[in-house]
């Protein structure tokens, strides 16, 4: 990482997200910024180091539910199935609606951060696809 990016990722990059790592190509860190159950609403900054991203997800819901995405710093991708890449830098917003299948994570040259917002809903479950093959990636 470096000292730019540092001064830019405000919220922290937080410890190994060796949780979830099973999701990832590459390797990513969790910095919680809610404690679950404190809040409706769980908050985490996420940080990608680069060519980092999450696999092919949905956020189920049958009511309410998806995920908000903050961009905090460096540079990102995030992809819906079906529809062109978007540039992610700080500042943009990403609201993706539930039931959704995407990826998102950093890009080839950048270290990325972001704050996922989990949306509360009915019946919320999340699941976690395919990874992003290196050539899907490669292509953007």
């Amino acid at each position: 990482m470096n000292k730019d990016f540092d001064a830019q990722n405000i919220f922290g990059k937080g410890t190994p997200n060796t949780g979830f790592a099973q999701y990832f190509t590459g390797e990513s860190f969790l910095n919680p910024l809610t404690k679950p159950g404190e809040s409706a609403v769980f908050l985490a900054n996420v940080t990608f180091e680069p060519s980092c991203r999450n696999n092919w997800h949905i956020h189920h819901s049958t009511k309410g539910g998806g995920q908000i995405l903050i961009c905090t710093a460096g540079s990102g991708w995030y992809v819906e199935e079906g529809k062109a890449p978007r540039s992610l830098e700080p500042g943009d917003v990403v609201v993706i609606p539930p039931n959704v299948k995407h990826w998102h994570g950093a890009k080839k040259d950048s270290w990325f951060s972001h704050i996922a917002v989990e949306v509360p809903g009915e019946n919320t479950s999340n699941e976690w696809c395919e990874p992003v093959t290196d050539e899907e990636y490669n292509n953007l």
